[in-house]
C-alpha cells in the first residue's frame, strides 16, 4: 500500500457509485500486504484487512484480482506466478518485473488460466498499451518514438527554459522528490528502456531486452547542446525508440538524447508529461500525450486495468496479452544510420580541428554543419559537428580515435536525430 496501491484505493473509494456502474458490479478490498504497518498513510484500512505476509493475498481463494505495485523483480516475480498458477488476474505497474520476465508470466497465465494485465507500467496516464493492443490492432508497425520518462523530461525542460545547468536542475529535482532512489534508472536511460520493452514485445510479439539495447542517458548534456539546438530550430529529448527495417525486418530499439525539430508534436512535450509517436500501415501516424507518472496518473491506469479484470471475470473476454514470443532480429549498428550531432572539447589551438575533421573523413561521415564555441576554461574550445547521414556503427568508431587524439579532453557527447 505505497503511493500507487494508496491512489487506487482512494479513487475507487471515492467513485465507488461510478465505479460499480463502470465495472457493472462490486468489489471490496479484500487484503492488503504491507512491509511496514507503521508507515502513515494517506487511506484508512481497516486493521482486519491488513497482513504482513504476501502470500495470503496470492493464496486466498476468495480473491479475484491481485494487484502487484510493490515493485522489484524477485518477490514479485514470485507473488505474480503464485498468484496466476492460482489462476487469478494480477494487475501490474512493475515494468522492471515485465521486462525481466515477460515471456515466463504471459505463459503462466495462459497455462494456469489466470491473466496479467499492465496498463501501469508505461507512460502513466496514457492508455498506451490499450492503444497498441486493442485501438490499434489492425495496423503494422513502423517505428514507435516518444519520451517516457517524466523526470528527464522535466530536467531537460527546465534547463532550456531557464538557462540552467544539469547539476542545478538535478539537485532540484532529487528535493522535489522526481528522481528514483536510484536515480541512474532514470538520468541514464534504463527506465525508458524497460518500457519501450514492453511497447516493442506488443508491436512485434518478441522481446527486446535493455541489454540488446543503445541506451545512453542525459548525464553530460550542456547548455552548448541547448543552444546549438535552439539555433537549427529544435529541442533536445530523451527519446525511446523502436523500429522496423521494411525490407528485413530486424528491429532496432534505442535510448538516447535527440534532437528534434520543433515542428515534431513530441518536441513540444514538456516538464513531466510523457509522449509517444506511433506509425501503423493503416491509421498512419498518431501522438499520444499525458502525465507519465505520480500517483493519480498510475493509478488511473492501475483502475483501468481493474475495469478489464471485471469484464473478464463477468463476461469471459478474452484477453490478448501480446503476439508471438519469438527470438528478435536484431539490425546491426552497421545497418541502422542516421544524422548526428558531435560536440567535442579540445585544445584550443592550430591544427585541432583539421585533425578531428580528418578522423570523421576516415570514416565516411560527411559534416553537414559546424560550430566552435568559446570554453569557460582559458585554452580550451568546443567544437560542434552535425553530420549528413551515416551509420551508428561509423560515429562509434570515429569518437573512439578522437578520444584518442592527445589535443581533446573527454570522449566526444553524441546527440540522435529522429
Amino acid at each position: 500500500m505505497g503511493t500507487v496501491a494508496q491512489g487506487v484505493w482512494k479513487h475507487l473509494c471515492a467513485d465507488r457509485d461510478v465505479m460499480k456502474r463502470r465495472f457493472a458490479s462490486d468489489y471490496e478490498l479484500s487484503k492488503v500486504f504491507l512491509r511496514n504497518p507503521d508507515k502513515k498513510r494517506g487511506v484508512v484500512i481497516p486493521t482486519e484487512k491488513i497482513t504482513l505476509n504476501p502470500a495470503d493475498v496470492v493464496q486466498d481463494p476468495s480473491i479475484d484480482i491481485v494487484c502487484e505495485l510493490m515493485g522489484g523483480t524477485d518477490i514479485a516475480r514470485k507473488l505474480t506466478l503464485d498468484a496466476l498458477k492460482a489462476g487469478k488476474i494480477v494487475v501490474s505497474a512493475n515494468k522492471a518485473l515485465i521486462c525481466e520476465y515477460g515471456s515466463e508470466i504471459f505463459e503462466a497465465a495462459k497455462k494456469y488460466g489466470g491473466a496479467y494485465f499492465f496498463e501501469a507500467s508505461v507512460a502513466g496516464g496514457i492508455p498506451i498499451i490499450k492503444i497498441l493492443r486493442e485501438g490499434l490492432v489492425a495496423n503494422r508497425f513502423s517505428k514507435i518514438y516518444g519520451i517516457l520518462n517524466g523526470t528527464c523530461n522535466y530536467i531537460l525542460t527546465r534547463m532550456e527554459r531557464e538557462n540552467s545547468s544539469y547539476e542545478t536542475v538535478i539537485a532540484d529535482a532529487r528535493r522535489l522528490g522526481y528522481v528514483e532512489a536510484d536515480e541512474s534508472l532514470d538520468i541514464d536511460g534504463w527506465d525508458a528502456a524497460h518500457k519501450i520493452s514492453i511497447l516493442a514485445y506488443l508491436a512485434y510479439g518478441v522481446w527486446i531486452k535493455p541489454s540488446n539495447m543503445l541506451v545512453r542517458g542525459i548525464r553530460g548534456i550542456r547548455q552548448e547542446d541547448m543552444l546549438y539546438a535552439k539555433d537549427y530550430d529544435c529541442r533536445i529529448k530523451l527519446i525511446a525508440s523502436v523500429r522496423k527495417n521494411p525490407h528485413t525486418g530486424e528491429l532496432f530499439a534505442m535510448v538516447a538524447p535527440t534532437l528534434l525539430p520543433l515542428s515534431d508534436v513530441v518536441a513540444n512535450v514538456n516538464d513531466v508529461y510523457n509522449a509517444v509517436s506511433i506509425e501503423g500501415d493503416v491509421v498512419g501516424r498518431t501522438v499520444h500525450i499525458g502525465r507519465g507518472a505520480g500517483q493519480d496518473a498510475t493509478s488511473s491506469a492501475v483502475i483501468a486495468d481493474i475495469s478489464d479484470a471485471a469484464r473478464l471475470l463477468l463476461c469471459g473476454s478474452e484477453f490478448i496479452s501480446g503476439a508471438s514470443n519469438g527470438t528478435p532480429k536484431l539490425a546491426s549498428f552497421e545497418d541502422v544510420t542516421g544524422e548526428f550531432y558531435l560536440r567535442v572539447e579540445v585544445e584550443d589551438t592550430t591544427g585541432v580541428l583539421s585533425k578531428v575533421s580528418a578522423i570523421l573523413a576516415e570514416e565516411g561521415i560527411s559534416i553537414e554543419l559546424f560550430q566552435q564555441r568559446r570554453h569557460e576554461i582559458a585554452g580550451r574550445a568546443w567544437l560542434l559537428f552535425s553530420t549528413h547521414e551515416t551509420s551508428e556503427a561509423a560515429i562509434s568508431r570515429a569518437c573512439a580515435k578522437i578520444s584518442e587524439y592527445s589535443k581533446v579532453f573527454a570522449e566526444p557527447f553524441v546527440l540522435r536525430t529522429i
